[in-house]
């Protein structure tokens, strides 16, 4: 997997980051592994992923294991969609 941009990972709150590399270094996990694993309040993770998947970071699925919760992990670089009507418009003149 690919490294997002660095200033995308510069303007997020601690919180965003410590939740980034807890999956970077793990993969996978359910918001209640996410919890564990970084000793963050539940509600801090809640908000931490949100704010991933907003500039398209973060990626949630459904856990077969238990289908009341959902299994966050990194984007994979090549299916993340530009954010923001600008990146889109980089995007193109770059084609």
């Amino acid at each position: 997997m690919g490294k997002p941009d660095r200033e995308e990972l510069e303007d997020l709150p601690p919180s965003a980051k410590l939740v980034f590399k807890v999956l970077e270094y793990t993969g996978p996990l359910t918001q209640k592994g996410i919890v564990e694993e970084s000793m963050l309040s539940a509600r801090t993770v809640r908000y931490a992923l949100e704010r991933l998947e907003s500039i398209n970071i973060v990626d949630e699925d459904v856990y077969f294991a238990d289908a009341r919760q959902n299994l966050y992990q990194l984007c994979d670089p090549a299916d993340q969609q530009p954010h923001s009507e600008q990146d889109q418009e980089e995007s193109e003149i770059e084609a």
